[in-house]
């Protein structure tokens, strides 16, 4: 059997210590959990809305323009020229344009 070990640790915060998957999960003292599977269900449907709530940021990261392309942009914008700027921030709002918050 193979358990939820991250799930079972949301549903039971604070009381499971560990988990070993053919013996079952332990407090403290080692006293065994009686785990509930509602209870370790519905943890993991939490935990499953927590990251595709921040699964965006994973898909923008490698999308975004590089910070040396920012600094090389900032240089230019000292220097009177804004284009590499406005280049640069028109990329970043493609991007997240392209993949909005959910």
């Amino acid at each position: 059997m193979s358990l939820d070990h991250e799930a079972i640790y949301k549903a039971y915060a604070g009381t499971v210590v560990s988990i070993d998957d053919g013996a079952g999960a332990f407090d403290k003292d080692g006293k065994s959990v009686t785990l509930d599977q509602s209870k370790i269900d519905s943890a993991r449907t939490t935990l499953n809305a927590e990251a595709a709530a921040i699964a965006y940021q994973s898909v923008r990261e490698p999308l975004y323009p590089s910070l040396g392309d920012f600094a090389d942009a900032m240089y230019w914008n000292s220097k009177g020229d804004s284009t590499k700027l406005e280049a640069y921030y028109a990329a970043c709002e493609k991007v997240k344009t392209d993949n909005p918050k959910p």
